[in-house]
């Protein structure tokens, strides 16, 4: 296959799977009531058909880079695409909560080897000097899908079946399959290494369990002990992972990598970034809807100025990187993004939409070259041989942390919150006020894990500068 060929299609096969996976997840969430009554089941049962797609992609993930190495891209990603469709229509055709569930399981065992793979063969096509640019432009689609999602989502259910939901994305994986089978190369890993099952039992479940947790947490009633213990052996379990890792030759996940500087800065410091803002998404509906009092239909157009922010920034965040480097951009967007989330706490039903509009574009401009920078920048060092581990363990944490700032933003918000009732605005309001404010400042502070880095880090991405890593 001609390299330019790969260089000019690749982009947008990678970039049509991942706006089905965005589109699907962002519909699946604005559905869930209507699937409730279809299905005559309380709202709160279906929390099943989230976290089940969540627990697939804990499990999957980790291994989405060993089978791609012994396997190849294109028979991994075509697989895992065509994997997440029929598990689309399995979900369309669904007739009870369990047959859903398990179709959500299919579907998230799919989306787990889309996107490590799809970032895989991204990162071994395009030179380091050329990388930032293909993935802002992979990435936009997959911003498309969110941004539409609730829209859309809502229409359906409104006018058809929200069997129909999941139904869209038959057209959509039928494209991305035509478009793997003509232009995703077909990259294999240079050793043949043996596939760590002890590992992927220690971490798999150890992450599942973790995340679990953390997305029943405050939706279920599960007492203080219980949910303690089970945290503990979570724990235990990841730990014991790492020392499994420390000994055997050929580890599921090889934690050796974290000792490149600016891998380990990306992962790490994104993952405390995110404990900060990744409670965002939810919280904000809340403050619309339960705090101001206005319709979902609105408070879902208060969520599209993000979107569409943070998809304008990518035409512009290499020229900013390559202008100001990695260090100062992380550092002071960082602390930007900790001051937009403070001013959330602002808002009142006094406050003029323009203001709240302003505040949403704000925060999607300085989220999307949060992102990027840290996406980018983990793979600016990695040799590549190390580039399917690498991706495998980034796309890791960077689920483990979407779990984990969702659970920081709910937790810190009805602990303001108190015993007091949420049908109260003024109550709500304020806790969600206080959240804002202590969720900017963890942000603000996380800006000192970026500290380390140094002046010229990154250089090999924002400027195609090869050089000599310590």
């Amino acid at each position: 296959m001609n390299p330019s060929t790969v260089k000019s299609y690749l982009p947008w096969v990678v970039a049509v799977a991942l706006f089905m996976e965005g589109l699907d997840t962002t519909i699946v969430n604005t559905a869930v009531p209507a699937i409730a009554d279809g299905l005559q089941v309380a709202p709160l049962s279906l929390k099943a058909v989230v976290t089940s797609y969540i627990l697939s992609l804990a499990v999957c993930i980790p291994v989405s880079g060993w089978m791609a190495d012994r396997y190849g891209t294109r028979r991994v990603f075509g697989i895992a695409v065509a994997v997440f469709t029929f598990a689309s229509i399995l979900c369309g055709l669904a007739q009870n909560a369990p047959m859903l569930v398990a179709g959500r399981i299919l579907q998230g065992v799919g989306a787990a080897m889309m996107m490590p793979v799809g970032r895989l063969a991204i990162i071994r096509t395009f030179p380091k000097s050329e990388l930032l640019r293909a993935m802002n432009f992979v990435i936009i689609p997959a911003l498309i899908g969110p941004l539409l999602g609730p829209t859309v989502g809502g229409l359906i259910v409104h006018w058809l079946s929200w069997h129909t939901i999941f139904f869209i994305n038959v057209p959509v994986g039928l494209m991305a399959l035509w478009l793997t089978h003509r232009y995703m190369p077909d990259y294999r890993g240079e050793s043949q290494r043996p596939l760590d099952v002890v590992g992927l039992i220690l971490f798999g479940s150890g992450a599942a369990l973790l995340s679990w947790l953390l997305e029943i947490f405050g939706e279920h009633q599960i007492d203080a002990a219980s949910a303690a213990m089970l945290l503990a052996l979570s724990l235990s379990l990841l730990a014991a992972y790492v020392l499994h890792a420390r000994e055997t030759a050929h580890p599921l996940l090889r934690l050796a990598l974290f000792r490149v500087r600016t891998f380990r800065v990306s992962v790490v410091g994104g993952f405390v970034t995110r404990l900060g803002v990744g409670g965002m998404p939810f919280l904000l509906p809340l403050l619309y809807q339960l705090g101001l009092g206005m319709p979902a239909w609105q408070s879902g157009l208060l969520m599209m100025p993000t979107a569409a922010a943070a998809m304008g920034m990518k035409f512009i965040s290499s020229h900013l990187l390559a202008r100001f480097g990695y260090r100062r951009i992380l550092i002071v967007n960082t602390v930007m993004i900790g001051v937009v989330v403070c001013l959330f706490s602002l808002v009142t039903p006094a406050t003029p939409i323009g203001l709240i509009v302003l505040l949403g574009l704000a925060m999607g401009f300085f989220n999307s070259l949060q992102y990027t920078s840290m996406n980018s920048m983990a793979f600016a060092d990695i040799d590549t041989p190390d580039s399917s581990m690498a991706s495998t363990i980034s796309s890791s944490l960077q689920q483990m942390s979407m779990s984990f700032g969702l659970a920081c933003g709910s937790l810190i918000a009805g602990w303001y919150l108190g015993d007091l009732p949420q049908t109260d605005r003024a109550a709500v309001t304020t806790a969600l006020h206080s959240a804002f404010l202590t969720l900017g400042g963890l942000t603000m502070l996380s800006s000192l894990s970026f500290w380390s880095l140094r002046p010229g880090d990154g250089e090999s991405v924002s400027r195609g500068n090869v050089r000599v890593t310590e």
